[in-house]
């Protein structure tokens, strides 16, 4: 997860045009933020931004509470902690990503990649694991094993036996699909693989190819026309994959009762609301997150062919099985895959950071070395690393620091880029070379090495040239150092002080508080002469609560169900409001449902137990161990803000 800048939630990507005038708005210590830094960042944080001295108080406020964790960071090294620096590094280079391409070349990525958003492509695959950096031994023995699984199935076997066999696939999931990963289309697996299976033909195995997991070979099963999105809505009965015959039978007699219900013309959302096992969506109509061609959200198969075989918006289906239970599908709304136009822009932004951007790098550096006028000088230069390196090369015996010499290799933009940097890169790339001579190695790392150092000069000198990137940047070094600074200071802090956390407690005891509570059994019924029954039979103290229960049920499971605990008066959505005694008290109605309580236990209003409140406790002790902590930095940083030019942003 990305540990960006707390109160940063959009990046305002078009923001490059500064004022001759742009006066500091904020000093903290001897770091300035100016009026167009702070504008950038209050306008990606305000979709309606406010200009009137109060709103911009209070969000400056905001704001140098946030620098001034920041400032506290640095000043304790927080931005030289190794894992840190590494982590930023990481998302810089990801970051870079869309300034160093050949946007030319992009657009046929960008065509290439609609052209896959509109199709989709079910595949299968075999993977054998290697590393990235595994030496060339394990990728020979990697990619023969999988070379030797292609020819077992192109000789008759069966893909899936294949890959499910002991000995097969390295996918974990191979066992229980045999491969199988369904549809997918465009940003959905890593590049590679995707621009494998779309150049396998339909019945076709690929031949082996490699992702940073492994060795692929890919069958494709069938290509289709994206089915677009959609958006529905379920009922769902819960039971398990592994539940027991009788489980699962009640769980079938219940989905079918329910569907019968639809067919007589019950409301779809109020069986939702009645009977649905869904939490997170038996409270909104059965409404689940958009989910096809180009979202994030994935179904189960069998789920999503039911919703795409709905044909018109209010349909729904028979019920459906998946590993979660029982279903019926409704369909709410649909929509077909926007045009190339309307996704040109998302596409753009997609291919920019996206790993496929990397093919078009090669054209992308021969223009850097136009711009910045190249010089090759490998010629004399490499001939000390041919000269003088032996086998132990390939055992990663060679140090670069016995390299003395600083010749240059070549010379770009006034630059001299030598052999001490090229040592130092080879002595963590020999792995892959260890069938090439000591020349070809040479000249091959020498290409791979001149790519790197071009792109990276580049990279360094983007904060330069584009101040949204600079800004960017910005944003996640104070984001990360901001994460690490509140887990020690606040978050984990009070968490691990066990002590201090019971002492905020015992102070602080008014405020965790028992509302007026019940101690009961509650019948929630959805019929009124049922609820009557219930009612009945409960006055007779010899008969238990399920005999209740399967005596009003009988062979359905719609009728009545039993909780027991204890309840808040006034957290119960349907217990607000109400009188209830102790004892058996008659059925009320409440949203169509009807109640029949029994309560064993009135409850008072009474002082919580610490473990009954720790997770309340503990975020309240978080919140003043902040306050404390920013009364600190306050006195420890000198902050001064610049009024004028605050309030100055909106003219």
């Amino acid at each position: 997860m990305i540990k960006t800048f707390a109160i940063a939630l959009t990046l305002m990507v078009g923001f490059n045009s500064f004022s001759q005038e742009d006066p500091t708005i904020m000093t903290i210590n001897d770091s300035k933020i100016t009026k167009s830094e702070f504008l950038q960042i209050y306008l990606k944080n305000n979709n309606d931004p406010q200009y009137d001295k109060a709103s911009l108080d209070e969000y400056m406020e905001l704001f140098k509470r946030f620098k001034l964790k920041v400032a506290e960071a640095e000043a304790l090294g927080y931005d030289t902690i190794p894992k840190l620096v590494a982590e930023l590094a990481g998302y810089r280079k990801q970051l870079a990503l869309p300034y160093l391409v050949d946007s030319t070349q992009n657009d046929h990525l960008v065509n290439d990649a609609y052209y896959r958003t509109k199709n989709e492509v079910r595949a299968s695959h075999i993977l054998i694991k290697v590393s990235p950096n595994a030496n060339a031994q394990d990728t020979l023995e990697a990619y023969n094993r999988i070379l030797a699984m292609k020819k077992r199935i192109e000789d008759g076997e069966d893909f899936a036996m294949v890959a499910s066999a002991k000995r097969g696939s390295e996918d974990p999931s191979a066992v229980n699909n045999g491969g199988d990963l369904g549809y997918f289309n465009a940003f959905q697996m890593v590049y590679p693989f995707e621009d494998a299976a779309y150049r396998t033909k339909v019945g076709e195995i690929s031949d082996p190819f490699r992702t940073r997991f492994g060795f692929h070979i890919v069958k494709v099963t069938d290509k289709r026309e994206a089915r677009g999105t959609i958006e529905s809505a379920h009922v769902m009965v819960s039971v398990g994959k592994a539940a027991d015959e009788k489980a699962v039978m009640a769980a079938e007699t219940k989905i079918t009762e329910i569907y019968k219900e639809l067919e007589k013309g019950a409301v779809f959302e109020d069986l939702v609301a009645k009977y649905s096992d869904d939490p997170s969506s038996n409270k909104k109509g059965g409404v689940l997150p958009t989910f096809g061609t180009g979202t994030t959200t994935r179904m189960v198969p069998s789920f999503e062919d039911a919703a795409f075989s709905l044909k018109k918006d209010g349909d729904y289906s028979k019920p459906i099985r998946t590993d979660y239970g029982y279903h019926i599908v409704k369909r709410i709304s649909w929509t077909d895959v926007p045009s190339f136009e309307d996704m040109k822009k998302g596409l753009e932004a997609k291919v920019a950071k996206d790993e496929r951007s990397k093919t078009t790098q090669n054209s992308f550096v021969n223009k850097l070395k136009k711009q910045y006028s190249f010089k090759d000088k490998s010629s004399k230069g490499l001939k000390w690393f041919k000269e003088n390196l032996d086998s132990t090369f390939y055992r990663g015996q060679f140090r670069p620091e016995s390299m003395t010499k600083n010749d240059a290799l070549f010379i770009m933009d006034g630059q001299k880029f030598g052999q001490q940097a090229f040592a130092k890169f080879i002595s963590k790339n020999y792995r892959s070379f260890s069938r090439d001579d000591i020349p070809t190695a040479m000249d091959k790392l020498y290409k791979q090495w001149q790519k790197v150092a071009i792109l990276d000069y580049e990279e360094s000198k983007l904060p330069g040239k584009y101040p949204a990137f600079k800004a960017l940047i910005t944003e996640y070094h104070d984001g990360i150092l901001l994460y690490e600074i509140m887990s020690d200071k606040v978050w984990n802090k009070a968490m691990k002080d066990t002590t201090g956390l019971e002492n905020f407690f015992n102070k602080n005891k008014t405020n965790y508080i028992w509302g007026k509570r019940i101690d009961a059994d509650i019948y929630e019924i959805y019929k009124s002469e049922d609820a009557d029954k219930a009612y009945s039979l409960l006055q007779n103290d010899t008969i238990s609560g399920s005999a209740v229960v399967k005596a009003i049920n009988g062979d359905s499971e719609l009728n009545i169900r039993k909780r027991s605990g204890k309840f808040d008066l006034e957290k119960t959505h349907y217990l607000k409001g109400t009188s209830l005694s102790k004892g058996l008290n008659k059925a009320f109605e409440v949203d169509g449902k009807f109640y029949v309580i029994k309560v064993n236990e009135l409850l008072d209003s009474s002082p919580k137990e610490f473990s009954e409140c720790k997770g309340a406790v503990t975020s309240d002790y978080q919140n003043y161990l902040e306050v404390e902590w920013l009364k600190e930095l306050a006195a420890k940083h000198k902050i001064e803000v610049n009024t004028e030019a605050l309030y100055s942003l909106g003219k």
